[in-house]
């Protein structure tokens, strides 16, 4: 009597965990339905921007872009024509000035091949002004960067204070605040300007280590692999951040 309610019992509890099981696949199905009728609508539209159907992307207000940053996942980086064709796209939308980074350094690399592809095009450094505005300047920047440039700021704080401890002698432990961190930045020339908008390109959902005191007020934007990148939703990106009204200052 008692093997068959036990019996009774593992059926019951084998039906059940059928039953959960079937439920877990049904759930799952709705939701992959979903993503992908999300995925076909956001292909759809970048299509239709790209050809010009929706109008109100032609009206870009690029006044407000006045620094664009692209980190690009290193694997990906490598992928050299497709950073060229991401350029001439800014470069036709009308983006002057761009940070091109990764974290190991692979854009850095591959800058000649990049800058003789594009001929309206000059390099130039975190610290420099803008001289010609007609041509797209392009800055190229690493993970060591970054490094180094916090290394030389503290280096440069901790001798400011050592000085300033000896003659005065205060010996009381000095607390390093933003503005301080920022004013060695600058010091030393690597304070760099924020960028506007930060849109990465590749599998992780983050900046990758783009220097953290660059991008305080920076919209960031995920777009997808590199090779999936399309015109339509390079412009939608920067249409949206044109278009939204912030209210910080700088």
């Amino acid at each position: 009597m008692d093997l068959r309610i036990d019996m009774q019992r593992a059926s019951f509890a084998q039906i059940g965990n059928l039953g959960l099981l079937l439920l877990w696949h049904i759930l799952h199905l709705f939701v992959s339905i979903w993503y992908f009728l999300l995925g076909l609508a956001y292909v759809l539209q970048s299509y239709l921007i790209s050809g010009g159907v929706l109008k109100s992307y032609k009206a870009l207000n690029l006044a407000k872009l006045r620094y664009l940053a692209i980190v690009i996942e290193s694997e990906e980086a490598y992928q050299t024509s497709k950073v060229i064709e991401l350029l001439q796209w800014l470069e036709a939308i009308g983006v002057k000035r761009v940070c091109l980074y990764d974290t190991e350094g692979v854009l850095k690399k591959s800058k000649e091949a990049i800058l003789n592809k594009l001929k309206n095009a000059s390099e130039f450094k975190a610290y420099e002004d803008l001289v010609d505005q007609n041509r797209m300047s392009l800055e190229f920047s690493s993970f060591s960067d970054g490094k180094e440039a916090v290394t030389k700021a503290a280096n440069l704080l901790f001798v400011k204070y050592l000085k300033l401890a000896k003659s005065v002698g205060d010996h009381e432990e000095k607390i390093f605040t933003e503005p301080d961190m920022d004013e060695a930045l600058k010091a030393i020339s690597c304070r760099g300007p924020d960028p506007d908008l930060l849109l990465v390109y590749g599998p992780a959902r983050c900046h990758l280590g783009f220097p953290a005191w660059r991008i305080r007020y920076t919209e960031i934007v995920h777009m997808g692999h590199l090779n999936s990148m399309r015109y339509g939703s390079l412009i939608k990106a920067i249409y949206r951040f044109t278009t939204v009204r912030q209210n910080h200052g700088k």
